[in-house]
């Protein structure tokens, strides 16, 4: 028996230098066996690691920082990332058991909206545009929504993800900044993008805007949250640089939604309502004055009436319902709503056009029963951020000030994303389920504190 046991270890040490021979022999590179032998310690790193791992995938997809910077983009970096963050969710959920799983009820709401959208890519005008942008980006949407929920599971955790946020945050708005200073990318002369020639996300001035809202509401939260120190001054940068982006974007939603996110942190701040109103107002002006907005070539001042901007919006709502009522059911599939404005618009200009609306994209491409559960979705976040707010006022001093300022800034995000929503297509981005799964992972960590607290008052008041 003792044997068998002294030989084990020399029978894996074969077949490990048998398995290493065997590779080199097809590939006759002196850096396969150095790559081979440090395999085991990059393994570990992933599996000890996953919260990382999973928080830099989503930072780099929803904020393309390799796009942003071009010197990133041949390093592959999301798809690295993605590999080890699927490799030790698998192995952790599954096998070692070690992240703990749950379920709640605003999971629910997203689950039946997935499967319309899954049932809608089958029934779309066009399968081919629906299961592409499904295999590029949303089955990873839905993914990352469960893992940054399960792992979002303290208060360490909490304040590393918002502190992460705000630096992203920053990083693309000092490139945002850095391009419109020098008339880089520039969309109609004035306003700023980043990566155009990528084809990025952030080559459209109300994406981008969209993008930078997002670590505005969480900069906003450090600046405003006390007794978390010098993170404060990191609160203030980034409120500034993700402002003056915004503003370089020249984006009515983004600005709208820039003023409903300062709204929610103003309603916890100020009192009175009527003020807050007159200065939220007071607010939208300046800034749509210090943006150049009348500036601007579409939907500038220079234009009479209703502006050219506007109206394409209104054209390409009028096609989005049109796309609904043939498809009430299903809409005409995920990322096809582009592909057959064409057929719905009673308006043709010679040019497809984007929805440039969150409601009437989730209209269009999920029909109306897709739109009802979608703000179902959006109503029990809404009600989640509400119930979460209220446990951590009711004892103020037995939660941690960044379990306060993170809350504040996940429901100022969603009441920002209803508000711009109107103007900036995001039913299908990352934004809003990025502030999904912080909100049910915040809701989780305050929930249990409180009932940990509880069953400690009850074992002490029975001892």
């Amino acid at each position: 028996m003792t044997g068998h046991r002294a030989l084990s270890p020399l029978i894996v040490t074969l077949c490990v230098c048998s398995l290493i021979a065997l590779i080199w022999k097809f590939v006759p590179h002196p850096a396969v066996a150095v790559v081979l032998c440090m395999l085991p310690l990059g393994l570990l790193f992933v599996l000890n690691q996953t919260f990382w791992l999973v928080s830099l995938f989503v930072l780099f997809s929803f904020f393309r920082i390799h796009e942003a910077i071009p010197a990133l983009y041949s390093l592959k970096i999301p798809l690295l990332l993605s590999l080890g963050a699927l490799s030790a969710l698998v192995w952790h959920s599954l096998i070692s058991k070690q992240l703990e799983t749950f379920w709640h009820p605003s999971f629910t709401w997203l689950s039946v909206f997935w499967f319309l959208v899954f049932i809608g890519i089958l029934f779309s005008s066009n399968p081919g545009l629906a299961v592409k942008y499904f295999k590029a980006m949303y089955w990873k949407i839905i993914v990352m929504t469960f893992a940054i929920a399960w792992l979002v599971n303290s208060v360490i955790n909490v304040q590393r993800i918002s502190i992460l946020i705000v630096l992203a945050g920053g990083l693309i708005a000092c490139v945002a900044l850095f391009n419109s200073i020098n008339g880089i990318g520039l969309v109609e002369g004035t306003r700023v993008t980043i990566g155009r020639q990528l084809s990025s996300v952030l080559g459209d001035p109300n994406d981008l805007s969209l993008v930078l809202m997002f670590p505005l509401a969480f900069a906003v939260s450090l600046l405003t949250t006390k007794n978390i120190g010098g993170i404060r001054i990191l609160g203030l940068i980034g409120t500034v640089l993700s402002m003056l982006a915004v503003l370089a974007t020249q984006s009515r939603g983004g600005l709208l939604g820039s003023i409903a996110v300062f709204g929610i942190f103003g309603l916890r701040l100020i009192r009175s309502k009527v003020l807050l109103a007159v200065i939220g107002s007071i607010a939208l002006l300046v800034l749509a004055a210090a943006a150049g907005i009348s500036d601007r070539k579409s939907g500038g001042a220079a234009e009479e009436g209703i502006d050219a901007s506007a109206m394409g919006r209104l054209y390409a709502w009028e096609a989005a319902f049109g796309m609904a009522v043939d498809n009430p059911i299903t809409g005409v599939g995920i990322n096809n709503f582009y592909s057959n404005y064409f057929f719905y618009s009673p308006h043709w200009d010679g040019l497809n056009h984007a929805v440039h609306s969150t409601w009437f994209g989730v209209l269009a491409e999920t029909g109306f029963v897709g739109l009802f559960v979608f703000i179902g979705c959006i109503i029990s976040l809404i009600k989640t951020s509400q119930q979460t707010l209220k446990l951590l006022d009711s004892n103020p001093s037995h939660y941690s000030p960044y379990l306060h300022g993170t809350a504040t800034a996940v429901y100022a995000g969603i009441i920002g994303t209803i508000v711009s929503g109107t103007f900036l297509t995001q039913g299908f981005t990352w934004p809003i389920y990025i502030l999904a799964a912080l909100c049910i992972a915040l809701n989780r960590v305050v929930q249990n504190n409180s009932q940990n607290d509880n069953i400690a008052q009850t074992t002490f008041n029975k001892t």
